[in-house]
């Protein structure tokens, strides 16, 4: 099917479920960056976690790659950007490890307020010191999360409990869903100052790179602890030094370093220092979660299905809501340009009904890649599906209301003199083309279809059908459709199999068959 090429140690469960699915899993650690230059040529997918640089040359070198797969949460160690100009798509596995980071923060917490670590290597060492290594309570302490996602709302949660008092710095966040979870939102300056301890929680962005460093110390209030369990980098490490030296910072837990792997730091040399090997993730657990998510990931991303965790896709995440009518979208693409013949120079997507409340990009994205497929000579996918439009010039169009007069909801495709429209019913969401050329129908989508316009006179309607049969042509379903003014008629047939050109050519001679378009 396809070959997976694996840099780095994934959990077996996962790599088990490609190769089930029939790919090739390609498994190659410990490359140098030649030796992934070399591998990566052929390869549909790459799986990563953090050691491997997936830089603009390993994307260009992977000529045929459609997905790279981080199995964890950080991106640094991937062009995104460059992987989003060649098309191919992004994911990772932002849930996998979340529970085991949060708790593994946790425990840097603790570790830092009680000095844990340096009591525990004094005593191995013979050395009973019991009023050294004198901590500090967390009951009554504020606590400063920087970053209210996943993580830091479960570390925020797990803080309370120990009778913090939580405040938050998240640009991100409205002040009244803070408010609910019981946080105080400040800005960074205000947060420094106010908080005994600080957790980090953030990615590593331009934005957030040294983040807290002199300026941050400068304002903050004195002795203040600093745990990071998210990206190194975002502390800067030379001037968090200096701050413990100075007395300004009261101590640091550091799992994550600003180059990787790192076993030589003045930061080691300070006492007030705990340090892990970047193990926020580090849990059997995790690594499970991680393996069997990118897995899926991947899996989807080859067989050009909704990628939930694609990173590098407008709208990726789509609400249970949107989700059922992405095939059905796909197959209105589809559908469409069969019927158009091509891609139209603008194409209008509409949304009626309740559907319209719901964010739709993604279903847009799945149209045009049923738009593309038939005619593009590369796989398209939701990441480069805007791109083949931009391309080739084509004017994307959506529009939403809530209002719908025939259907819950109703997505439509529009362009170059035609339409299509669709619907999902009944308890099992079956899909139904229901307007075609504005024309009303209900039939379902299949493989084979045929559009005929006819004048509405008798007789046509058994014509069609007598030149189908004498073919050998079985038809499956059908529907025929009047157009709001009632001058000229329509059917759209299922068939079977596909209808030969010289059959559709005796179609089209029949009288009173004014078109024939095979879908």
């Amino acid at each position: 099917m396809a070959r997976v090429l694996v840099t780095e140690t994934i959990a077996e469960g996962g790599l088990d479920r490609l190769r089930a699915a029939g790919h090739e899993v390609d498994v190659r650690t410990g490359l140098s960056p030649e030796d992934l230059l070399a591998a990566v040529p052929g390869a549909h997918a790459l799986i990563i976690r953090s050691a491997t640089q997936v830089t603009a040359e390993v994307l260009d070198a992977g000529s045929d790659l459609v997905v790279v797969g981080r199995a964890g949460i950080g991106l640094d160690n991937v062009d995104v950007a460059h992987a989003t100009a060649r098309g191919v798509m992004v994911v990772n596995a932002p849930q996998s490890n979340i529970l085991s980071t949060a708790e593994h923060t946790m425990g840097m917490l603790l570790a830092l307020a009680r000095n844990i670590p340096q009591a525990h290597a004094a005593l191995t060492a013979g050395r009973w010191e019991r009023s050294k290594w004198e901590g500090v309570e967390l009951a009554d302490k504020v606590l400063g999360v920087v970053g209210l996602g996943r993580i830091g709302k479960l570390v925020a949660q797990r803080a309370s409990a120990f009778g913090m008092r939580i405040v938050a710095h998240d640009p991100f966040v409205a002040p009244e869903r803070a408010r609910q979870l019981g946080i105080e939102l400040l800005d960074l300056d205000e947060l420094a100052a106010a908080a005994d301890f600080v957790t980090l929680h953030v990615v590593k962005t331009p934005e957030t790179l040294g983040m807290i460093g002199r300026d941050f110390f400068a304002k903050a209030k004195p002795g203040i602890r600093v745990v990071n369990v998210s990206r190194g980098g975002v502390v800067d490490e030379d001037a968090l030094a200096e701050a413990i030296r100075d007395g300004v910072c009261g101590g640091a837990a550091l799992d994550v370093f600003g180059s990787e792997p790192t076993t030589d730091s003045p930061l080691f040399e300070l006492p007030q220092m705990v340090v892990t090997p970047h193990l926020g993730a580090s849990t059997r657990e995790a690594q499970d979660k991680a393996g069997d998510t990118i897995a899926e990931q991947v899996g989807l991303a080859l067989a050009g299905e909704f990628v939930p965790f694609a990173v590098n896709v407008s709208a990726a995440e789509a609400s249970e809501a949107v989700r059922p009518y992405l095939p059905l979208a796909e197959r209105l693409g589809a559908l469409f340009a069969s019927l158009v013949g091509g891609a139209p120079s603008v194409l209008e997507v509409e949304y009626q009904g309740q559907i319209a409340d719901h964010d739709t990009r993604i279903l847009t994205l799945s149209a045009l890649k049923g738009l593309f497929s038939a005619s593009s000579d590369e796989p398209v996918s939701y990441v480069n599906a805007p791109q083949l439009a931009a391309e080739r010039g084509m004017e994307v169009r959506d529009t939403a209301t809530a209002t719908a007069r025939h259907y819950v909801n109703l997505v439509s495709l529009r362009g170059a003199d035609h339409s299509i429209a669709g619907t999902l019913v009944g308890l099992q969401a079956e899909a139904r083309i229901v307007v075609v050329d504005d024309h009303t129908v209900d039939v379902p989508p299949a493989d084979h279809m045929l559009v005929v316009r006819n004048d509405d006179r008798p007789g046509v309607i058994g014509r069609v059908g007598t030149i189908l049969g004498d073919a050998g042509i079985n038809i499956n379903d059908m529907d025929v459709g009047r157009s709001p003014e009632g001058a000229s008629a329509l059917m759209v047939v299922a068939t079977s199999s596909p209808v030969p050109a010289p059959v559709q050519d005796a179609l089209r001679a029949a009288e009173g068959v004014v078109s024939v378009a095979a879908l």
